[in-house]
């Protein structure tokens, strides 16, 4: 079992920055690749962003290649999405998820066992 606890959300302006954190307990970190996926209201979960459990290999959609970085801290249990210039269409629940892989980053949200309970980012215009 594995614990999955999301914070740094908020409300921001466009243009402005947020990074959010991913805490993970109950099971070896280290050796799951881990996802960022946000959901919007009326639409499906998509992913947003992934690293393998070296954190060497990174994964980005396209609508946020260039503005995010996902990053982790094995020592720390923890995985990082440092958010850049949002957008009002970044605004969602995002949720990190940890997959079964060591190295393959899933892009489908059904491909990754555990989740957390989600952090709200809203971006005003």
């Amino acid at each position: 079992q594995v614990q999955l606890v999301e914070s740094g959300g908020g409300l921001v302006q466009a243009g402005d920055s947020l990074r959010l954190s991913c805490a993970a307990s109950g099971r070896t970190f280290s050796s799951s690749a881990m996802g960022w996926f946000r959901q919007a209201p009326g639409k499906e979960r998509e992913f947003v962003a992934g690293i393998a459990n070296s954190g060497i290999t990174k994964r980005y959609a396209d609508s946020v290649k260039g503005r995010f970085t996902i990053s982790r801290d094995n020592a720390k249990n923890t995985v990082y999405l440092q958010m850049n210039s949002l957008k009002p269409e970044d605004t969602a629940v995002y949720y990190c998820a940890a997959g079964s892989s060591r190295s393959l980053i899933r892009v489908g949200a059904n491909t990754y066992d555990y989740w957390g309970q989600g952090t709200q980012v809203t971006v005003s215009s």
